[in-house]
């Protein structure tokens, strides 16, 4: 971390952030697509790294929050530049081959490499995949709401058309930008969110995201009323309402909200990154538990990169002039993504075995 860091607010805000999302995906990496109970079975609801001998590492979770913040260093003030800047890095994030690939980010990515522009590249789909990546756009822009707005649909409609991924997205910006300022009450805040869309599926979630938070329930008891009881999917309006109160319910305790949501099951690791940017957001660097954040093992997309990111977005923002994409040396991921992906396999194998 920086010097900068250790003293200035944004930056803090920031660092939380992005490494909030990074132990959050990792942790919830090994467990992605497991049942509640399953989870319970196999490891007792105790969150520890046990992706690759007992470290951890990223997903695309992650190097999507990644992409979306390098770009926003060389594309601070223009949406249409920054869509297409971040589709450039998708098409070539695709060339990696990268694991567990949303079936929706990769038909935009192929429609990409074929020669659509990146304002028709996206499809009609309403995958967590744009919320995943928003949180970082809302503590940037955390008190400038319409180029907040504009930013997150950029984003979203690069990948996903369906209205209902654009709403999750915004409400996960939304979700950021208050945690980085602390500006009222949360409830205050809760009660803005039924104002994003207009369909009735998603007033019914903000109904029972109140209800919920006055009555003070578990987070595993919201799962259940939205009928996940066998985990969270990737769907937006599942993942989004889920991570949210999961925010609410633990608000200023990274350990506590990532262990209540990742207990859920299903989507863990973007349950994780969501809940960990918006608790990072509120707590910094700080406030992860250093054990999550140093037992995280990666290159060349390092911890270190992505605080030295925070910093260069911290700075940019202060004086309000590009300040230019961090390098670093990407060949090295021609060394990362086999053994990461042979880690993948190596999990998908063991869970052929007990306990189911």
């Amino acid at each position: 971390m920086t010097e900068s860091c250790a003293t200035d607010r944004r930056c803090e805000v920031l660092s939380g952030v992005l490494l909030g999302t990074a132990v959050g995906d990792a942790l919830g990496l090994p467990a992605e697509g497991m049942s509640r109970q399953r989870i319970q079975r196999r490891w007792g609801g105790q969150w520890q790294h046990r992706f690759l001998f007992g470290r951890g590492m990223i997903s695309d979770d992650t190097e999507h929050t990644l992409f979306v913040a390098q770009t926003l260093l060389q594309h601070p003030d223009d949406p249409a530049a920054f869509q297409r800047c971040l589709a450039w890095k998708l098409r070539l994030w695709l060339l990696g081959i990268p694991a567990a690939i949303g079936l929706a980010t990769l038909r935009a990515a192929l429609k990409l490499w074929i020669g659509f522009p990146p304002q028709r590249s996206g499809v009609w789909s309403a995958g967590n995949g744009p919320a995943m990546r928003s949180a970082i756009l809302g503590a940037y822009f955390a008190t400038d709401p319409n180029r907040r707005r504009e930013f997150v649909r950029a984003s979203t409609r690069l990948t996903h058309t369906d209205p209902r991924a654009e709403t999750a997205a915004q409400a996960i910006a939304d979700a950021a930008a208050w945690a980085a300022t602390g500006a009222g009450r949360s409830d205050d805040w809760l009660a803005t969110l039924p104002r994003l869309a207009v369909d009735e599926e998603w007033r019914i979630l903000c109904q029972k995201l109140e209800e919920a938070r006055a009555s003070q329930r578990s987070v595993r008891d919201f799962a259940d009323a939205l009928g996940l009881r066998d985990g969270v999917s990737g769907y937006a309006y599942h993942t989004v309402p889920v991570a949210l109160y999961a925010w609410l319910r633990h608000p200023g305790n990274f350990r506590e909200g990532l262990t209540d949501v990742l207990n859920c099951g299903g989507d863990t690791d973007s349950l994780g990154a969501i809940v960990g940017a918006l608790i990072g957001a509120q707590v910094g660097v700080k406030g992860i538990p250093p054990d999550w954040l140093g037992e995280i093992c990666e290159w060349p997309r390092s911890l270190a990169l992505l605080g030295r990111i925070a910093d260069g977005l911290a700075r940019q923002r202060a004086v309000g002039i590009a300040h230019g994409k961090i390098p670093y040396f990407w060949p090295g991921l021609l060394v990362r993504n086999p053994v990461f992906l042979i880690a993948v396999a190596a999990h998908g194998l063991r869970r052929l075995a007990p306990p189911y």
